[in-house]
């Protein structure tokens, strides 16, 4: 099964395929890491990025989405922008995708009780992917466990 993680951060949606087969993990072969919101983020702005979000997962054959959640309000609240790409994503239609959200605490207490295989660093993916792969473990665990 082909899980994407996602933090959303400020414009973008920062992306990490990751595929768990038998017991094996694997990361898909993908060229695009990040999906951005033109800044004007107008109605048509938040369609192309639903659209180069569902293609992508359509690409992939991705059946679920899981995204770190962000706090609605204080010091380390998310931005507004994050909020729309969260909803664009989340009301993708003609694809049979599971999205989710990840609560830190629940990715903080499945790391320690499922630590990933793999050192961060092993994996060849940008030092920017790192939050969005350990959602996207964490997607897997929470799922299996």
């Amino acid at each position: 099964m082909v899980i994407c993680g996602v933090e959303l951060t400020g414009n973008d949606a920062v992306v990490c395929l990751l595929n768990l087969d038998r017991g094996q993990f694997s990361l898909p072969e993908t060229k695009l890491r990040k999906l951005s919101l033109n800044r004007n983020h107008t109605r048509e702005d938040l369609k192309q990025f639903q659209s180069a979000f569902a293609d992508l997962m359509a690409e992939h054959g991705v059946s679920r989405v899981v995204i770190k959640e962000r706090m609605q309000k204080g010091k380390f609240a998310g931005g507004a922008v994050s909020f729309k790409l969260e909803a664009a994503i989340q009301l993708i239609s003609g694809l049979d995708l599971d999205v989710a959200l990840l609560p830190p605490a629940l990715i903080k207490s499945t790391l320690a009780a499922n630590p990933q295989p793999v050192p961060f660093a092993e994996t060849g993916l940008k030092a920017f992917q790192e939050t969005a792969f350990t959602v996207a473990y964490v997607g897997h665990m929470a799922a299996v466990g």
